[in-house]
């Protein structure tokens, strides 16, 4: 395409952006919206790309998105638009004259769906060594118009997200970190604004790596996510040239000890970026939009479409001790709860009952736990022959210091700092860039899963060694950790290549490494390490922000102390996503057994709309406290709804869902079905009265529609 062009246009049907091109040759982007809005007014712009590098930093008033930061010297060479099947593809072509940094920046959207995938790659076409200090993987800056009353309007989101307290979104006005600023000068130099980083090792811990921004007047709503599985990003939202910018990154200097020499002739690419948009449809429509793209991006597998009922040993049971004695009758019990794969959980390889933590790492079972002559695959056989899938649980990337694979990998094989072996709390931590690593857990893994024939993993992360690792003389510990990041979803890609039918789910103390990056690879994620029933409902109902529903594993762990409307309670709370069914459930009197077995048989009838729904949350997002939560999820034809009223008061509540004014014929409990429940529908204002006589309890239930509602997206 030719480079003195004005303006171009790039997009589909659902989404359209609208770049210029400055006298200067600066490419930006001014518009990023709906088709028929093409034309109107250009917004505040910023360039493509923020590069920092040594000696090319920020300018006097501080930004680095323009002046002398590298970023905004690039100039537009060409741009190439083109089809990858479902998906459109915008390359534009940047370069410095200066000092010969050329900068790729791809656009990706899949057709239909309004969301904007980005990354970028820089290469050196200079004489010198460019030293690295950060790189946007997304810069928006024109999501409000240039008017400081838009700014006013609208609402900054994020998530807060912490050991057995996942996902808890917050929402205040972005003029509380952005105040508006009069006066002849314009100040850049510590402007206020929000931001917010990863850290360590764990994507999530702290935060998710995501967030958002709302208009309270529209509904005009932008959610974003980091597409990086280690602590290293960054995201920030503030205001510039009168408009609200966003931009987002993977690690940098500032924050995370990541530098990266540029030298002639290499190349760095950073961690992938997306942002979902709505016009008018709030956050629900947006995270709906975000739910599309990512059933769009993820590696295909049979477990999306199954969603098979998982039982797994550990959470309110035997966490942590399992023994041949204690799970057959589990095994048993789960069987017949209509459990499909059965997961052993830690400690089938701890010989000292209990004193694993610093012995991990050789993923041998061990034979106090599992007496007599077949050993764990006595257990493991009866899982077979009650037709379920064996599983194990593994913490690959750690190594006990007391391990003997401690002794017989090489230093070189773990992270290190300045030479030395890093030790977090009696343990290693492995570097899966080098191939004894990688060799010693591909060696476990076709193991258990070529030899054993174990079905389902579970990779568990539960160590924080901090920055990160310099294995290499000059190697920064943020450029090390992100090297062993891309590795690590490397080797995943590489299990799977070799064993398509395994199923792996991804854990970190919970949801301490909750991102698409591992997510657009493993087909289940563990939502919360949450023991007490009350406090999970925020959590089960916020997750689909996060994940889509079909890889949500949210426990249902009934207990025998529990009242039926408790054992309704936790069952009900997995039914709009994975089921992972675990408690004593041999124990359970006979009612109690007859709820459980009724909640997996309802799953069973309802899991095949879910891999198509998309959500929304009729009581607005999920407070921690809040006595009454919703999740609902929505196909062409159905609307699922579960109901959670966790405390005292009021016994109704009235849900507005986004349906069409007489649109729906009626309103169902699906369970339990021995309920006291009530659900009235109000066809004429599409609001829905729930009622729910005792606390804590919930309910599962089923809105149909007399015609498909054509105005619901398609999956995608």
């Amino acid at each position: 395409m030719e480079n003195d062009q004005r303006s171009f246009c790039w997009g589909h049907d659902a989404l359209h952006l609208e770049f210029v091109l400055g006298d200067d040759g600066s490419a930006r982007l001014t518009h990023l919206g709906l088709p028929h809005e093409a034309g109107s007014d250009p917004g505040a712009s910023l360039p493509l790309v923020e590069v920092t590098a040594a000696g090319h930093g920020r300018d006097w008033s501080g930004s680095r998105l323009t002046g002398t930061a590298l970023g905004g010297r690039l100039r537009h060479r060409a741009h190439r638009a083109a089809r990858d099947g479902d998906w459109h593809t915008l390359t534009v072509h940047l370069h410095d004259p200066e000092t010969g940094l050329a900068a790729e920046v791809t656009y990706r959207s899949p057709d239909g769906i309004p969301v904007l995938r980005s990354e970028v790659t820089l290469r050196n076409e200079g004489p010198t060594t460019l030293h690295l200090e950060s790189v946007s993987s997304l810069t928006v800056g024109c999501l409000t118009p240039q008017d400081p009353a838009s700014i006013d309007a609208v609402d900054l989101m994020w998530a807060d997200n912490d050991w057995l307290s996942e996902c808890r979104w917050q929402r205040q006005p972005m003029r509380r970190t952005t105040p508006g600023v009069s006066g002849r000068v314009e100040y850049g130099h510590g402007k206020a604004g929000f931001a917010l980083n990863g850290q360590g090792t764990w994507s999530s811990c702290g935060h998710l790596p995501m967030g958002g921004l709302t208009d309270r007047r529209t509904g005009r709503t932008w959610v974003w996510q980091i597409e990086h599985n280690g602590g290293g990003w960054r995201w920030e939202c503030q205001e510039h040239d009168r408009a609200a910018y966003a931009a987002l990154f993977g690690p940098t200097d500032a924050h995370h000890g990541w530098r990266q020499a540029l030298e002639p002739g290499a190349a760095f690419r950073t961690v992938p970026a997306a942002l979902s948009f709505s016009a008018d449809g709030g956050p629900d429509a947006a995270f709906a939009a975000l739910t599309r793209y990512r059933r769009a991006h993820r590696r295909p597998h049979a477990d999306h479409r199954h969603l098979p009922v998982i039982f797994n040993d550990y959470m309110n049971c035997l966490m942590g001790d399992p023994t041949t004695g204690k799970l057959l009758p589990l095994i048993d019990a789960a069987a017949e709860a209509g459990a499909e794969y059965f997961v052993i959980d830690a400690g089938w390889y701890d010989g000292d009952n209990g004193g694993w933590w610093t012995t991990v790492g050789a993923w041998e079972p061990a034979a106090s736990r599992f007496p007599g002559e077949k050993g764990i695959h006595e257990v493991l056989d009866r899982i077979r022959e009650r037709g379920m899938v064996p599983g194990l649980w593994l913490e690959p990337e750690v190594i006990g210091v007391d391990s003997p694979m401690a002794k017989s990998l090489p230093d070189e094989a773990f992270f290190r700092r300045q030479g030395v072996r890093l030790t977090e709390t009696g343990r290693h931590h492995l570097d899966l860039r080098h191939p004894a690593a990688r060799a010693h857990l591909d060696q476990v893994v076709d193991r258990l899963v070529g030899e054993w024939g174990v079905g389902y993993l579970k990779l568990d992360h539960n160590i924080d060694p901090g920055s990160g690792t310099s294995a290499h003389p000059g190697e920064t510990p943020g450029a090390g950790l992100l090297g062993h990041n891309r590795a690590h979803l490397d080797w995943l890609d590489g299990i799977l290549d070799r064993h398509p039918h395994l199923v792996v789910e991804n854990c970190a103390s919970g949801g301490m490494r909750w991102d698409h990056a591992l997510l657009s690879r493993l087909q289940l994620q563990s939502t919360s390490d949450q023991q007490n029933l009350r406090l999970y409902p925020p959590i089960a109902a916020s997750a689909p922000t996060a994940v889509t529903p079909e890889q949500g594993a949210v426990w249902a762990y009934p207990q025998p102390e529990d009242s039926l409307d408790e054992v309704a309670f936790t069952m009900a709370g997995a039914l709009l996503g994975r089921i992972h069914l675990s408690g004593h459930l041999p124990e359970l009197g006979p009612e109690a057994q007859a709820l459980v077995h009724e909640a997996v048989t309802v799953y069973k009838a309802v899991r095949a709309d879910l891999p198509e729904a998309v959500p929304s949350w009729p009581l607005g997002l999920p407070g921690w406290d809040d006595p009454w939560i919703a999740l609902a999820l929505h196909t062409p034809a159905t609307t699922y709804l579960t109901v959670w009223r966790r405390s005292g008061g009021e016994v109704t509540t009235t849900l507005r869902l986004p349906e069409r004014a007489g649109g729906a014929t009626r309103a169902e409990v699906l369970y339990p079905a021995a309920t006291q429940a009530l659900a009235v529908w109000n066809p004429d204002t599409t609001d829905l009265t729930v009622t729910l006589p005792t606390a804590p309890s919930a309910a599962l239930l089923r809105i149909t529609r007399t015609e498909p509602d054509t105005s619901l997206p398609p999956a995608g």
